[in-house]
């Protein structure tokens, strides 16, 4: 029984995966890209540049990669912050872009968890903190 809900589970991520690549095709944009869009646009237009490894997940060869992608065809700039920390801006044409590309997934997103009671966000929220944690705690024992 559980193997059938976890190959259930996997699928419908996977497939939640999948509507995201597909709408950034869609936009004419990278899945890195529209992460990095995403991020931004969820931090208030500028952000660190480590929040965008750490709310993604994406290793820093990748994000570095597409920042200065980003940055040559004048999407963004950076700016040096406190200590080793360099910020992530959206220059005007990013913005532009963003208002085509992230906010409408934002917004859809919280159309979405609106339809939602506050007990069935919370209960989604713990469980799939549980599943994260657990996850982590058991593969750190594997490894």
């Amino acid at each position: 029984m559980n193997r059938h809900r976890i190959k259930r589970y996997n699928y419908v991520m996977n497939e939640i995966n999948a509507i995201y690549h597909d709408a950034a095709i869609r936009m004419g944009i990278s899945d890195s890209v529209q992460i990095i869009f995403y991020v931004i646009c969820e931090n208030g237009d500028h952000c660190l540049q480590r929040e965008i490894y750490k709310q993604t997940g994406i290793s820093r060869q990748t994000i570095n990669s597409a920042i200065r992608k980003l940055e040559k065809e004048g999407f963004v700039y950076l700016e040096q912050g406190q200590g080793r920390n360099t910020i992530v801006h959206l220059t005007d044409t990013g913005k532009q872009i963003a208002d085509k590309t992230a906010r409408p997934i934002i917004q859809i997103e919280n159309e979405i968890y609106d339809e939602w009671t506050e007990e069935e966000l919370r209960m989604y929220q713990e469980l799939t903190e549980r599943y994260r944690d657990s996850l982590k705690k058991k593969l750190d024992a594997l490894f």
